[in-house]
């Protein structure tokens, strides 16, 4: 009777998912390439590019290069942040070839208490990029010094806030996908991303849900002015989405996507290197909650393990429902490997690849509750409070929750 109840449940969680969770499972949304020269430039409003880095100096030349060579045709200012590399990034960057000097590279200053690294770069680079351009309503575009972009990514993210009336533009970048490790596990990380914040439900307005992709986020000067600057974020380790929601729960419209102007090219060779970035903020992700991880835990179980457990090990009706919800499921991966060039039988090892991201779920847990907290680029953060928004810590709980057994609160 439990193995019955049991696999009645994940073909109902399943049938949710596929047709009450905002199409998750569809490839997503890509923008068509629009050149600077579809664009009139008298009327292009300023973007200006904000790169914050510690130590990138392998990636750092490659970047800034491909954001001094963009197409758009109006004023272009890309401003970045050397947050006290220790590798020669800035002396990197200033040796890109930039003829219309558009670069500016600004020394970070010792980060604040309160302030997470990253957004205080980004901080001293928005401030940097509002001198430069002090009477601009145009736009500010976030992104990270390991990602290029193709020359017409700016005209195209423009193009697309202008058309859409839109305050912010996100685009998940394409991702390394060379190595075993990555062709393994790197197509299920965007797949889960979409689990957690389906495309469609964050460009629906009248959806609660908000996403973004730290890589591209294009923002509206008076978006970024109505919800009180990069200050009102200084604490957020999970800053792109707490962006994103500030910017919706305001009145904002916002776009998330995939995009096929920008690549990350920082690989990730291993799967310690994945599982690293897994942990650095999934226990961020749950509030620092161990009743949401308790819960999280079992919802990957109900929702990607025990369905093929049940076709494999079980007889019967609890077989074959068992069995229904793992093709439900494998065919929900399908588009994303796909997008990537993968071979859809990847599908078939979705449930170990499940149990490898609730693994370093675990992990972040218990890198939190030791005292080692979040740890990226050599800081450590191990303070709930400063490292979680108040959006994410009032409304995070029920959202994970709600997200992991395949409500959607929008």
């Amino acid at each position: 009777m439990l193995l019955l109840s049991l696999s009645i449940l994940t073909v109902v969680i399943w049938l949710g998912l596929i047709f009450c969770h905002g199409r998750f499972w569809q490839a997503g949304p890509v923008l068509a390439p629009v050149s600077g020269q579809q664009l009139d430039g008298a009327t292009c409003p300023d973007v200006c590019v904000v790169v914050p880095a510690r130590d990138e100096a392998p990636s750092v030349a490659a970047c800034i290069g491909s954001l001094l060579t963009q197409d758009y045709p109006g004023a272009l200012h890309v401003v970045l942040v050397d947050d006290n590399s220790t590798d020669g990034t800035g002396r990197l960057a200033r040796a890109v070839p930039d003829p219309q000097r558009r670069l500016t590279v600004v020394t970070g200053k010792a980060r604040p208490p309160g302030w997470s690294g990253k957004l205080w770069a980004v901080a001293q680079g928005v401030a940097r990029a509002r001198e430069l351009a002090p009477d601009s309503s145009g736009f500010v575009l976030l992104t990270d010094a390991d990602i290029t972009h193709d020359p017409r990514h700016v005209s195209t993210l423009v193009a697309k806030a202008q058309a859409g009336g839109l305050d912010q533009v996100s685009e998940m970048v394409e991702l390394n996908c060379t190595s075993p490790a990555e062709r393994m596990l790197v197509p299920a990380f965007v797949f889960f991303f979409a689990l957690l914040y389906p495309f469609a439900s964050v460009n629906n307005p009248r959806s609660r849900v908000a996403g973004a992709a730290g890589g591209t986020v294009l923002v509206r000067w008076s978006a970024l002015a109505r919800i009180g600057g990069i200050e009102s974020l200084r604490g957020a380790l999970i800053d792109d989405c707490t962006l994103a929601a500030h910017v919706k729960h305001s009145g904002g419209r916002i776009y998330l996507g995939h995009s096929g102007l920008a690549r990350s090219i920082r690989p990730y060779p291993h799967p310690s290197d994945i599982w690293r970035m897994v942990a650095r903020t999934a226990y961020v992700q749950l509030g620092y909650s161990p009743f949401l991880l308790v819960g999280t835990v079992i919802g990957m179980v109900l929702v990607w393990m025990l369905p093929m457990q049940l076709a494999l090990l079980a007889h019967g009706l609890p077989c074959l429902l068992g069995a229904g919800a793992w093709v439900l499921s494998m065919a929900s991966y399908t588009p994303t490997l796909r997008r990537f060039g993968q071979s859809p039988a990847w599908a078939l090892l979705l449930p170990v690849i499940a149990g490898f991201y609730t693994l370093a779920t675990i992990g972040s847990a218990l890198d939190h509750h030791r005292g080692r907290g979040v740890v990226w680029k050599s800081r450590a953060y191990t303070e709930p409070d400063g490292a979680i928004s108040t959006h994410m810590r009032s409304e995070g709980a029920a959202t994970v929750m709600n997200r992991t057994m395949g409500d959607d609160v929008g």
